[in-house]
């Protein structure tokens, strides 16, 4: 099993016409390769009919040239799945279609619904029919046959059944939807390419494709692009700021930029204040490659010890959570990271990481550098205890499997065997990131959700204590 909270997709959208709109969202969902990899997809629409190509597998074996060349058009959107609701099947891979009174609309979601099977439950008896499993399919026959004068109104209208989190693009066969709930849970951007307008998860795929960062997409807020421009909408009306803490901590590439926030510097900040709740003498530091890369030179600034590479992370071997066997699963740790003895023997090491979610990939972590030679071995994490799961949009475990939901720091510390064992502060981590805590959803810490937790979903992923 995964130690790490399995992040949830990556969704990009596109009008330009003129340009190669599948190959632009090609290389943008490319970029967003790490918010989901279990499935990749893209749609078109060129004014009279929508285009659709949606398989399982990474971007790279999903698309070949000629599935782009059939992808004709002015408008698309591009869809990376990781299963959160709705199990890992084609049936489920998006974008995915619905027919309505405005045509096919086509839809690609991050985030989750927490109303999934009250809802469900409602739009069969009102006669919607389903193919599928996932919640996505309810938001895109929504999208498509809400009541409304135009696209816009029935957006609007299935926002008012939604609850959850919800960062969606959509499309007609000729115009471009960006929506986002009103907590604003996931992150969702607003791009400017050579005059035309995109949208995507995060700043990491505009500046990919040459894209220039306007704006991030406001909670509750609808965006329409077509041939008369940008159009902003109030969907719903906004009711808290609740984005997920650990888009900051792990799941966005550092070199993406939320809130007017570089994320790389945020998590560098992250580990220089680790370093001063937790000093210890050491003789190198060094990070879990690649999420904790950052908060270790961060560390080994403030701490003034020798930031190394002491695990070398194979680029070929995707993130453990991928593996669909538990035998792969266990031997994730060997496959992916291999130790240096020679920088590592005989030396007192500090190794930070984002985050111990089961603590099932800390311990093999924590004997591996001792195999390598290293005297003792000092576990630093860059985010205060996991003690939650989510109910928004990341997969994490259940409360029953959360380390921190079990065993308190000194236990963890045994668990792992390491020598000694810090976790950073919540004051510490919303200082690193320098916007005000009111700002998050910190439920993963805290067990405070920012809407509330229906019995459905409390029985599904809470299975509390």
């Amino acid at each position: 099993m995964t130690d790490k909270p399995r992040e949830a997709c990556g969704v990009f959208g596109i009008y330009a016409p003129g340009e190669d709109v599948a190959r632009i969202s090609y290389f943008a969902v490319y970029t967003l390769q790490h918010r989901g990899q279990e499935s990749a997809g893209i749609a078109t629409g060129d004014g009279e009919a929508i285009k659709l190509h949606a398989r399982m597998g990474l971007v790279a074996q999903v698309f070949s040239e000629e599935d782009l060349s059939r992808l004709t058009g002015k408008v698309a959107i591009g869809h990376n799945r990781y299963s959160t609701t709705g199990s890992s099947k084609i049936m489920n891979a998006q974008p995915m279609l619905a027919d309505g009174p405005g045509g096919i609309v086509a839809l690609g979601h991050n985030g989750n619904l927490t109303n999934t099977k009250a809802l469900r439950a409602e739009m069969a008896a009102e006669g919607y029919e389903f193919t599928t499993t996932t919640d996505t399919e309810l938001i895109t026959q929504l999208f498509a046959k809400s009541p409304g004068q135009d696209q816009v109104e029935r957006i609007r209208s299935a926002m008012q059944r939604m609850k959850g989190a919800f960062s969606v693009v959509a499309m007609t066969k000729d115009a471009l939807y960006a929506v986002r709930d009103p907590w604003g849970v996931r992150p969702l951007a607003l791009g400017r390419l050579k005059g035309h307008w995109v949208v995507a998860s995060e700043t990491c795929a505009l500046d990919t494709i040459g894209a220039d960062f306007v704006r991030d997409v406001e909670p509750g807020e609808i965006i329409r692009i077509d041939g008369d421009g940008v159009h902003s909408e109030v969907g719903v009306p906004m009711i808290r700021h609740a984005l997920c803490v650990f888009e900051f901590i792990y799941f966005a590439r550092p070199d993406s930029v939320i809130d007017g926030r570089l994320l790389y510097l945020a998590r560098e900040e992250m580990g220089r204040r680790l370093a001063r709740e937790y000093p210890v003498d050491a003789d190198v530091v060094i990070g879990i490659p690649d999420s904790a890369t950052a908060a270790g030179i961060g560390y080994a600034q403030e701490s003034g010890i020798r930031f190394t590479e002491g695990l070398i992370k194979s680029r070929y071997i995707g993130r453990t959570f991928i593996q669909p066997e538990q035998r792969i699963r266990e031997q994730g740790i060997n496959l992916k990271f291999n130790p240096m003895p020679g920088v590592l023997a005989g030396k007192r090491v500090v190794v930070v990481d984002d985050s111990i979610v089961r603590g099932t990939t800390t311990r093999p972590i924590v004997r591996l550098l001792r195999r390598a030679g290293a005297k003792e071995v000092h576990v630093r994490i860059s985010s205060p205890p996991y003690s939650y799961p989510c109910v928004l949009g990341v997969d994490t475990a259940r409360r029953s499997e959360l380390i921190a939901a079990r065993l308190s720091v000194p236990e963890i510390e045994r668990f792992i065997e390491a020598d000694s064992l810090g976790y950073l502060s919540r004051q510490s981590l919303m200082e690193a990131i320098g916007l005000p805590q009111q700002h998050f959803c910190q439920a993963c810490f805290t067990g405070e959700y920012p809407l509330p937790v229906t019995v459905e979903v409390d029985k599904m992923a809470l299975e509390r204590k």
